[in-house]
C-alpha cells in the first residue's frame, strides 16, 4: 500500500507527496504547482519547501528532480 502525505500552505490543501522507494512523488491539486506535478524529490521537507515557495509567489530554485 502507498503512503501519502497531504502537503498544505497555510491552511490551504494544495498537494499530496506519495512515498516512493526512491523519495517522493508530488501530486498537485493547485494549479499554481501544476509545473511540480509528477516531480520526484528525496524528502518529504524538500516537497513542502519548494511547494510553499512556488504557492506564495516565489521564483523556484532550479529544479532538483530526479
Amino acid at each position: 500500500m502507498l503512503q501519502s502525505h497531504v502537503i498544505d500552505i497555510d491552511g490551504a490543501f494544495v498537494g499530496a507527496a506519495v512515498r516512493l522507494d526512491t523519495g517522493y512523488r508530488f501530486i498537485a491539486t493547485d494549479m499554481r504547482l501544476d509545473d511540480l506535478d509528477g516531480s520526484v524529490w528525496p524528502t518529504l521537507a524538500d516537497v513542502h519547501r519548494l511547494a510553499r515557495r512556488i504557492y506564495l509567489g516565489g521564483r523556484p530554485a532550479p529544479l532538483r528532480a530526479h
